[in-house]
Parts: C-alpha cells; structure tokens; sequence
C-alpha cells in the first residue's frame, strides 16, 4: 500500500527552483533514507508532506487515515509548564484518559446498582479499547525508551529549561512512543551519543510503521534504511537499498548514461557530417536530391532529444598544506583532576598524544570529552595534576558552533582579517577550499555548516597550525562536506585530536581511539585507548 506519494512536484522560491520534477512513492513498512546536499530540497519535501508548503505544481497523498509523526532539528521554545517526563507522557494522553475512567467506573459499579449494566457496558467497551492501544504494557515501553535515550536524570526537569539536544532527545523519544504510522525523521541522530545511536538503530530497524528521515550519518543510514531517495538538480532519483547500496548503484548508472551520451554524441557528429558532405554533394553536381536528404537528416536531429553530460560538473581540488613540524610530545597528562563543584569529571587521568597521530575522543554524553578540550586548550585549570603542551605545538581549534567576528563580512573579507594577503591570493587559496568565482563574496553569516568549517580549516591552514582539535566537526554538515573535509585531513600530515559520534568519518580517520567512561572508577579515571586501521 502507498503511505506518501509525490506526482510531478515542482517547487520554487523567488526566482529559485528547487523541485522541477520530484516524483517517488514510498509503501507500508518501507524505512526510506532522503539524501542530498543542503539546500536540495529536502526540508522543502517534508514541509510539502507535512502540509505546511504547497506545490506550485504536482500533486503530494497521504494515506487515507495514516497518523504521522515529525521531529525537526530545532524545538522553539513554547509557554508549557510540561516536565520532560510530562512531555514524554504525552503520548499516551488517550490512553490515560481511558484508565482514568475506567477507575472511576470500578467506583460507580460498587456504588451504584441501579445502573450497573449501563456502567459494564461503557466499561468493557472502554477496557477493549484500552487492550487495543497496548495499554497494559504503557510503563514496560515507557522504561525502555528512557532506558535506550538515559534519559532518567533530566524527566523531572521542566522541558523549556533544558539544552537545544536535550529537547531534541525528549521529542524524538516522545514520537518513538507514540508509534506513528508514518514517522518523519530531519537528522535525529544530532546530539547522540554512539551507545544512543546503536540502540536507535536496533529500535527503528524493528520498527513496522513507515520510516522517512534525513540524516548525513552514512552509517546510521547504512543499519537502518532500505531504500534511498537522491535528491539533486531538483528531481529525485530512487535507490532499492541502503546508503553504500545508492553509491555503488549511482556509479554504475552514471557509467551507464555517460555510455549512452557518448553513443549519442558520436551519431550527432556522424549526422552533421553527412548533412554536411550531401550539401557539399548537392552544391557540386547541382543535385537537388542531396539538398533533401540534408533536410531529412536536419529535421531528425532537431527532434532528438540531447542527453546531457552526465559527468559531475564539480571539480575536486587537491588540498595543500604547508605544516610546520612540531614537537614530538604533543600534549602530555599526568594525574590530572578537576570537577564541577561535587561533580568529579577527571581523577588521575593520564594521556600522551604524539605528533602525527589521527585520534578520537569518544563516549557517552557528559563524560567530559569537551571538558577535556577546554583543558587542553586552556579555558580551564587542572584542579591538580600535570598538563603540557609541546613547546613548537601550534593549536587550531573547530569548534561545534562556529562563528564569525562579522556576520555580514564577504568569506573573501573574513579571510583576509585573519590572514595577511591580497585579494587575489586570498582567492586563490579560497578556491582550493570551494570558494570558487563569485562565491567568494558571500557572507559569512549565511553559510552552510559545512562551507564554515572549511573557511575556519582554510584560515587555520595558513596560520601553520600543526595540531587540530576538533569538537563534532560533521554536526550539521552533508555528506558531500563530510567527504571533502575527510580528504582533507586526511592530507594533513600534523597531529588531529577529534570528538566524533560519526563512525564512519572515525573509522577513515582515526588511527587511534581512546574511550572515556564516566563515572571515575574507583583506581581512577577508566580510559580505554585502541588502535584502529584507517580505510
């Protein structure tokens, strides 16, 4: 059966098209993943879906009766008094309402004889009705997605008062709850961490309702979806399988097609020829029959239809870095300890980080993994203990947020205030960065996430850093970004200290990792540090 189904939709803003043909239909069951670069239309899907948009042409159906649940990246904040827990507990306000009458039936049913047949009537038709909305098994489903989210430290927090990821976790487990039939996903893997993302992956992959989400987390996509949709160029291409299954199947049809434009390309050329060489003909023996059988050919080739290169039209540019080496010992940590008041987050922790390695930093949220930066790049101050940093280590951090000193400053002009240069130079070195012709004089405060990230690596680069220290840099970034930003560090040839919860951008980079675990154990901090080959 058909859940959602896009006819033919075309979509503009301003004098912007974004959809000029988008057509998919997705079935009962089906775990779909929507991919694409940012900007290609595929928030602009969801709000179609959703209702919130209209085409400007095409048709988008629902399923007749299909309940649908949607999690967006960024929850306003509203004027409820809910908990977290009452948040949460949402989801089942239907089913609370029936238990509660059912409750005051029990009472009414002893007190009042007269009309008990009117009151087991209403209370054996309301107590199938709850039988059928699972009610019996409410607090069972309740523990196990507070359990796979850990939620229970924040439940009595009022919901307004919590962080941006918090909230986050607390609706995409409040729609996991209410077990939609169709559930709309935009990058619910944002602010978890790898244990919430694997016992995610295992909840959705059992999931019987219809799944579509957005998300650039290639391995998340790779456990959980079945089918991917491309959306690109404003139309969408659909794919049987899973993420790594779209990139081998996209290749092979892109041989296919540019087979088939080559093939076309060499019949065009045979075409022009012979029109050529029949008027050539014609003109010599004053042949009035060569004259038409140009015309013939002529009138063949205006009603073909031209298949366009389909060749990527973007250039991948070799990355440079001119890093200066620095000292051997990069960051050495001997007994450090330090704590939040009462809150112990390191005790007699130790770490040695060399020149030239790639490592990650990894573990569950709270852990102190960003603490550990602040440290490091010294915002914070070892309550006791020994950190050092090699004496030739030039520091370059990314952070999650990055922001700029203005926001209405051209990325050409941004550069240069931190680099000393002629705008011709700063161009050129932009263009290595993607930062190509006119691009070049966007603002800064309008940037993707991933066109940040490049601009402050661009920067960076030229001030010699030879040591980076990066907080989440995929947060909020395609999978084109990712992949051009994973080339790049890959080239770097100094020492990378990363936070990642995207394990497939660790695997490519990591050549080590070290796993923090919190609470401390009682012999001290638990550290786990691992080797790992990279791809």
């Amino acid at each position: 059966m058909i859940e959602i189904a896009i006819n033919s939709i075309h979509k503009n803003f301003g004098f912007n098209p974004v959809l000029k043909d988008a057509n998919f239909e997705i079935y009962t069951g089906e775990h779909v993943g929507l991919v694409g670069r940012n900007g290609a239309g595929k928030t602009t899907l969801f709000n179609l879906i959703l209702g919130k948009e209209q085409p400007d042409k095409g048709t988008v159906s629902i399923r007749k009766n299909a309940s649908l649940g949607y999690l967006e990246q960024i929850h306003k904040t509203t004027a409820s008094s809910l908990s977290a827990e009452g948040v949460l507990k949402e989801a089942f306000a239907d089913v609370f309402a029936i238990e509660k009458r059912l409750r005051q039936l029990e009472i009414e049913m002893a007190e009042d004889e007269k009309n008990l047949d009117k009151h087991l009537r209403e209370y054996s038709r309301l107590q199938d009705q709850f039988i059928a909305m699972d009610g019996y098994s409410i607090d069972e489903e309740f523990n196990r997605i507070v359990n796979g989210f850990k939620l229970w430290d924040i439940l009595a927090t009022p919901f307004n008062s919590l962080s941006g990821g918090e909230k986050t976790i607390i609706k995409l487990a409040a729609l996991l709850l209410n077990k939609p039939d169709i559930l709309l996903l935009d990058e619910p893997t944002n602010h978890l961490d790898i244990t919430m993302l694997e016992w995610l992956e295992i909840f959705l992959a059992k999931y019987q309702g219809t799944v579509l989400m957005i998300s650039h987390d290639r391995y998340f996509l790779d456990k959980t979806t079945t089918k991917t949709i491309l959306v690109e160029s404003g139309v969408c291409d659909v794919y049987n399988g899973n993420y790594s299954y779209h990139v081998e199947e996209k290749e092979q049809r892109l041989i296919q097609e540019f087979s088939e434009y080559k093939t076309q390309q060499r019949k065009i050329e045979a075409m022009e020829a012979a029109i050529k060489r029949y008027r050539l003909w014609g003109a010599q023996g004053d042949n009035e029959k060569f004259f038409i059988k140009a015309k013939e050919l002529e009138k063949r080739l205006e009603k073909m239809e031209i298949l366009d290169d389909p060749r990527p039209k973007e250039i991948k540019l070799p990355l440079t870095f001119n890093t200066e080496r620095g000292s051997k010992d990069v960051v050495v940590i001997r007994d450090l300890c330090f704590a939040y008041g009462s809150n112990v987050i390191f005790d007699k922790f130790d770490m040695d980080i060399y020149y030239g390695e790639k490592v990650c930093i990894h573990g569950p949220n709270g852990a102190g993994k960003s603490t550990l930066f602040k440290l490091i790049l010294g915002s914070l101050q070892p309550s006791s203990g020994g950190l050092k940093i090699g004496p030739t280590v030039n520091i370059g951090f990314i952070p999650q947020e990055i922001t700029f000193a203005n926001d209405k400053a051209s990325i050409v002009d941004t550069f240069r205030d931190e680099v000393v240069c002629l705008e011709g130079q700063a161009r050129h070195i932009l263009a290595k960065y993607y930062f190509v012709g006119d691009s070049v004089f966007k603002r800064v405060g309008g940037l993707s996430g991933g066109e940040k990230v490049l601009l402050k690596l661009a920067i960076l680069i030229q001030k010699n850093v030879n040591f980076f220290i990066l907080d989440e840099p995929t947060n909020h970034i395609d999978i084109v970004s990712r992949e051009i930003l994973e080339e790049a560090l890959l080239a770097f040839k100094g020492t990378l200290l990363f936070i990642s919860h995207d394990r497939y951008f660790i695997e490519k980079l990591a050549e080590r990792k070290i796993a923090i675990h919190h609470p401390p154990t009682i012999d001290g901090y638990s550290v786990t540090s691992s080797s790992s080959a990279r791809t």
